[in-house]
């Protein structure tokens, strides 16, 4: 289940019949489409999104599109997006994808990207795709991190173009060098003469202005667009149009504000109203638009929209006048304002607090009943209203923290007074959940005592014994990351007890759970049941990871009572339920069917298995995963006979678990690594013929990719990663990246280490 997508970001705007083509820009952007990258970039008010919206119409590929707002922050929600834009032109992205993009934690860059590239690499046509008003996300570290990776294999039937405000943290230096980069910026953007002129006269409407004042006018504005039409509406219908003109002057932030000012000003009361009441929208449409407006505000005589103009009368008026209205769709249903012109409306609104908190409240109840879940909660969470946002933010069966809108709730949660949390104690036990998603488990458990503390004295009613078996549920799902089997049945018992019969996503997760304790415990028969009970309820309700989870367990369960083919396919369809690629957590799967290789005696088939866990279990925080592979894998080294790599790899193993503070193993982990321990033991003190056993170099889990030898070279030479990026043409964030991979594989923490280990591995002998 998820929040429903507003398909309107994804409609290319459509250009005005009167509007100003520009063909020498749309011939710049042609002639670079050949390259990666293309970056619009420049101030507010240079028309960029025009730009971008008339070279897509018209480049000559099919072009994918997708407009940005402050909502796409959130890096579910802005994947889930891009992928959306994808499918829009053909390119085809795996379900498994899309849901664990949607998933309260989004997979790491690199997975994200690889699942991102492969369904781009299988489209046969070339295409674009435009990202618009980039700047509104370029901030956010995961997003920033999926796009570089992509930008540095993307495939040659992909051209990415961004519009911005400010340039993106790309490598552009590197990417100017390599000629992957097509710029336009502010001095390209300006109108020359000839633009500015057709602009007055056909699109304002300025037909009598003289050629002399054209050009004194694009002297003034440097050929700013925003400016000069902000010019051009204050001055329609003036009989001073030369004293218009030289009151323009100062840096763009003066002009705008002056003449922003001056056009609201012009306008009739109803006209000013309607704007003010609507600027809280990003986008907004004529039954919005109705629904905002208070009680009264669109009655009345107005000379220039009509008598009681409708909200779709107003917008339709809006645009013929040239009011800062942008159509969203060819239809011309949806629209936003002009960001300057929201910008300063906003502003305005600001001045009246408990106006705008109504218009928000408006702006919810219409977006819930639309089924908008997400935008009905950003508009109560705009008003404070904490009641309507904690209603909406709760779900119809299933809460937004376990969709694609996690991030934004964590954050409206942590926003909110103690007073506030304390008055509705719902709210403790929902930020206690968003915070065991985002993996901070220290701080679950006091937010559940501060639930508890609230909930004390209380009239026992359906919803207070639910709320007291979700927060039992998750302290069971706090014992589960320790493996305390009788914590986590004390837990789950009580959540069961409380929990209400209709609260299916916790309750899936608490059997889950329950199934977890019982197969620690050994009792193969009632984990089974769990388990089974689990996977059909998330597959009902659409809770893919908990499906994917159970699915695992069930593994589990028949490769302890060695029945292979039962164990194997139910990894395979673990594997089916975490998409193509995988999540993270489906390492799992691949160490259950190494382990049935290893069952089977193919040797070769349970190291390959085993390489795949460790490879996805690196994407994790907070896990033993690692750990475990890499013990596996010394088992099929010791299997071989190779007792040196297989003592290496144990070292690996025993070192990544320290490297991430973790005290307690699971059970079949602790187990294992016993057993592996034992049998090294015995190999050291046999060896054969009283000959000492020949030392062989360690060895890796992993190989160093040829990039990462390159980076690890460079840092034996004693460079620094600045040094390192300006010597391989790769921005300081990928160089760091590569530090963290490779110390990973090389299971060190320090470059002094690093070196050490690489030369001990034969990494560097021919190179220091």
């Amino acid at each position: 289940m998820s929040v429903p997508m507003v398909s309107v970001k994804l409609n290319i705007p459509p250009l005005r019949t009167n509007g100003v083509l520009r063909p020498r820009l749309v011939e710049r952007l042609n002639e670079g489409i050949h390259r990666r990258l293309t970056l619009i970039s420049a101030a507010a008010g240079f028309g960029k999104t025009t730009l971008a919206s008339e070279w897509a119409t018209g480049c000559g590929r099919p072009a994918a599109w997708l407009s940005l707002d402050e909502g796409d922050q959130d890096p579910a929600r802005f994947l889930t997006y891009l992928v959306s834009a994808l499918q829009t032109v053909g390119v085809k992205i795996g379900e498994g994808v899309l849901g664990a993009f949607r998933s309260p934690q989004p997979p790491e860059a690199e997975w994200a990207a690889a699942a991102l590239l492969n369904g781009i690499a299988a489209f046969p046509n070339p295409f674009v795709l435009v990202l618009d008003d980039f700047h509104l996300v370029s901030g956010v570290r995961p997003i920033r991190e999926v796009l570089v990776r992509m930008l540095d294999r993307l495939p040659p039937q992909m051209h990415l173009a961004i519009a911005t405000r400010t340039d993106p943290p790309f490598p552009l230096a590197r990417m100017r060098v390599r000629d992957q980069l097509t710029e336009l910026r502010a001095e390209d953007l300006r109108f020359t003469s000839g633009e500015t002129a057709t602009f007055l006269r056909r699109t304002m409407g300025l037909s009598h202005l003289s050629q002399d004042l054209a050009a004194e006018l694009e002297n003034r504005t440097e050929g700013w667009a925003a400016g000069l039409q902000l010019a051009a509406v204050s001055m329609q219908g003036s009989n001073d149009p030369d004293g218009r003109i030289a009151a323009f002057s100062g840096s763009h932030r003066y002009v705008m504000d002056y003449l922003l000012e001056e056009v609201l000003e012009r306008q009739s009361e109803n006209v000013q109203r309607f704007m003010l009441r609507t600027s809280i929208l990003d986008r907004m449409c004529g039954p919005l638009c109705d629904a905002v407006l208070l009680p009264g505000e669109g009655d009345g005589e107005d000379a220039l929209a009509g008598p009681a103009a409708s909200g779709r009368e107003m917008l339709e008026y809006l645009e013929r006048a040239n009011l800062f209205v942008v159509p969203l769709d060819p239809d011309r249903r949806w629209y936003r304002y002009h960001h300057l012109f929201a910008d300063m409306l906003r502003r305005r609104m600001e001045r009246n607090r408990r106006g705008a908190a109504e218009i928000h409240v408006r702006a919810s109840c219409w977006h819930e009943d639309q089924g908008l879940e997400w935008e009905a909660f950003r508009h109560a969470a705009a008003a404070r209203d904490v009641d309507r946002a904690a209603r909406l933010a709760e779900g119809q069966g299933m809460p937004l923290i376990f969709r694609r809108t996690f991030v934004p709730v964590l954050n409206w949660l942590e926003d909110l007074t103690r007073e506030e949390r304390n008055a509705r104690p719902s709210l403790w036990v929902m930020y206690a959940s968003a915070l065991l998603m985002a993996g901070r488990i220290p701080d679950v458990e006091p937010r559940l005592q501060a639930a508890e503390a609230c909930l004390q004295g209380k009239e026992p009613d359906d919803r207070l014994r639910d709320l007291i078996g979700h927060i039992a549920a998750i302290r069971a799902a706090l014992a589960v990351s320790r493996h305390r089997a009788d914590a986590i049945l004390d837990e789950t018992r009580r959540a069961l007890e409380s929990l209400h019969p209709d609260n299916l996503p916790v309750r899936a997760s608490t059997v889950w759970a329950a199934g977890y304790a019982y197969q620690l415990q050994g009792d193969h028969a009632a984990a089974g049941e769990a388990y089974a009970k689990a996977l059909s309820i998330s597959q009902t309700i659409g809770h893919a990871v908990i499906a994917m989870m159970a699915a695992l367990g069930i593994g589990h369960i028949r490769l302890a009572e060695n029945r292979l083919d039962a164990a194997e396919a139910s990894y395979r369809l673990a594997l089916e339920l975490a998409g193509d690629p995988p999540l993270p957590a489906a390492c799992e799967a691949y160490l259950g069917l190494a382990r049935i290789g290893f069952a089977r005696n193919d040797l070769e088939d349970a190291e390959r298995h085993g390489l795949q866990c460790v490879r996805l279990a690196r994407h994790l925080e907070h896990t033993d995963r690692s750990v475990a592979g890499k013990v596996f894998l010394a088992g099929v080294k010791l299997a071989r006979g190779d007792a040196e790599d297989a003592a290496a790899m144990l070292s690996q193993a025993e070192n990544a678990a320290r490297r991430q503070g973790i005290e307690n193993l699971a059970p079949e982990i602790e187990s294992e690594l016993a057993r592996v321990r034992l049998h090294l033991s015995q190999a050291d003190a046999s060896p054969a013929a009283g000959k000492p056993v020949a030392r062989k170099r360690p060895v890796l889990v992993e190989p160093l990719s040829s990039r990462e030898l390159e980076v690890l070279r460079l840092i034996a030479l004693g460079l620094s990663n600045a040094e390192i990026g300006e010597r391989l043409y790769l921005a300081l964030s990928t160089v760091k990246g590569h530090n963290r991979i490779i110390f990973d594989k090389l299971q060190v923490k320090r470059r002094t280490e690093a070196v050490a280990r690489a030369r001990e591995l034969g990494l560097l002998q021919n190179h220091t």
